[in-house]
């Protein structure tokens, strides 16, 4: 009998063993900083003449590891090896192949500050953000293996004399798993395990930021019994393997969380059909959202100023659900500023593996030049009011940054941005709130702070997101209570962690036998 779901508790780090275990972690990975990585295809390990270095967002001169290149010729190689897998891991029952996933959830949670601890230094997170990824993590292997085991059952259907009709659930083939940098192992193991729990083989193309915790997630999968070629570990780039294995005739699903344009490119891609091929690919799809919170007269400010802030700059705000708008009305709008930019200015900044640190650097070069650009633009389009001063010595560094007085449609309130940057808006009533805040083409998620029961009714039926949170953050959606996913340019409103989520893995064959 498995046991109900439940969400993977957070460490507490204030217990002295736990602080003493992350520690022991943090230089357990340091000590594997020099270890190469190869390509897994098939259950081989290969390694190519070309690699990937991966680097310390905090300490930018050092390597955290090394993964093996793949081209095309590689890419070809995992195609073939994932449809030889299929034929037989597509036959394996739900119950075995979840007890896979279970098993992966179980080797996880002892092994967990190990994961924690590579993306500290792979991707910058603070000890607090990267223990709650590999939490979640460990959620997304327990609730899907459960799920995937609930769509076995036999499925209600309406009765008809002389006849018995099924409907059952099957798998689709081969897919292309290709995660963001940003979630590196709850995001990278929640789409891998939705794809392959459901009977499908898979092609794991990791961010090229963070290919080694996607390494150790395969490693992960295979010391929990997947099979040669269910999991195929293939990083490179996104123009010379992403696209070909996009386009591929016998790719038959991409999954995807990143960028709007990423996504719209794989999106069209995807839809164009090429000789050879039997199927209309299938997409899911994550990409970002221009989250707003909204703080009206009657809300407990103290608790908005809060909850805007965690939003905003948790994990130096590079979270597609992170708050980039406040959207304030114009009765308490200083006020909220003010406490607002108080606690942005009191975040410690520093290297993520010092546990006193809040707030660490941005993830790489590219995205350190992308976030100061937009800080000259809130310069031009409003008034700087804390922050936004970088310091690119050692790490990518940038201040946490608030922007007051920005215009709901300038550049500042429209285009995502994905770092420490948080545009104030003024709003002159209610309904003129919400307004600014359904003007943009994301629709991922939002939040209200309100005492008024009347303006959180009309947020429920008005704000156009997919995730909405009335008095409380906006960020940190959990597994199984929470599913996630958003609408309009942020994607296919997938929902992640939901109860629907597996069936975009499956295709349902309705069979009828009358008697």
């Amino acid at each position: 009998m498995v046991p109900e779901f439940a969400n993977e508790p957070l460490t507490d780090f204030s217990n002295p063993v736990q602080r003493q275990a992350m520690d022991f972690a943090l230089r357990q990975v340091k000590g594997e900083f020099s270890r190469e990585w190869p390509l897994v295809i098939g259950g081989q390990r290969v390694t190519t003449q070309a690699w990937i270095d991966s680097h310390n967002p905090c300490q930018k001169t050092q390597v955290v590891g090394r993964t093996a290149k793949a081209g095309q010729p590689e890419a070809d190689r995992a195609l073939e090896a994932a449809w030889a897998a299929f034929t037989d891991w597509s036959q394996w029952q739900p119950a075995e192949r979840a007890r896979v996933l279970f098993k992966a959830a179980a080797l996880l949670r002892r092994q967990k500050h190990v994961f924690s601890a590579t993306m500290v230094y792979e991707a910058g997170k603070t000890w607090p953000e990267a223990d709650a990824d590999t939490a979640e993590a460990i959620d997304f292997l327990e609730y899907y293996a459960r799920e995937a085991m609930r769509m076995a059952l036999p499925q209600a259907l309406q009765r008809l004399a002389g006849e018995d009709n099924e409907l059952m659930y099957l798998p689709l083939g081969v897919g292309i798993i290709i995660p963001p940098w940003n979630f590196p192992l709850a995001i990278t193991l929640g789409m891998t395990a939705a794809a392959i729990v459901t009977g499908n083989t898979a092609i794991l193309k990791p961010a090229s930021l963070t290919p080694i915790i996607a390494a150790r997630a395969v490693e992960l999968l295979t010391d929990a019994g997947a099979p040669p070629g269910v999991v195929n570990f293939l990083p490179g780039s996104g123009s010379q393997i992403g696209d070909f294995l996009v386009a591929h005739p016998r790719t038959r699903f991409i999954s995807f969380t990143g960028s709007r344009e990423v996504g719209t490119h794989i999106y069209g891609l995807a839809a164009q059909v090429l000789p050879g091929q039997r199927w209309l690919k299938r997409v899911v799809a994550e990409m970002g959202g221009k989250d707003a919170i909204i703080v009206d007269d009657t809300a407990d400010l103290s608790a908005a100023a809060e909850g805007i802030a965690v939003s905003a700059y948790g994990f130096q705000g590079q979270k597609c659900s992170a708050a980039s708008r406040a959207i304030v009305l114009d009765g308490v709008y200083q006020d909220v500023l003010g406490m607002v930019a108080s606690r942005a200015e009191a975040l410690r900044q520093g290297p993520a593996e010092d546990p006193a640190t809040q707030i660490a650097a941005v993830i790489d070069e590219s995205q350190f030049n992308k976030i100061l650009s937009y800080v000259d633009v809130g310069k031009q389009e409003g008034r700087l009011v804390v922050g936004g001063e970088p310091d690119g010595t050692d790490g990518w560094y940038i201040q946490p940054t608030l922007v007051a007085d920005v215009p709901e449609d300038g550049r500042l309130a429209q285009e995502e941005i994905f770092g420490p940057v948080l545009s104030f808006i003024r709003a002159r009533d209610y309904s003129h709130a919400l307004s600014i805040a359904n003007n943009t083409e994301y629709g991922l998620t939002g939040g209200v702070y309100s005492r008024d029961r009347r303006r959180l009714e009309q947020a429920r039926a008005e704000f156009q997101v997919g995730n909405l949170y009335f008095n409380r953050k906006i960020t940190g959606a959990m597994v199984g209570a929470q599913p996630f996913g958003g609408f309009n340019m942020s994607g296919t409103d997938s929902k992640a962690g939901g109860p629907d989520y597996l069936q975009l893995f499956l295709q349902a064959k309705v069979t009828v036998e009358r008697f």
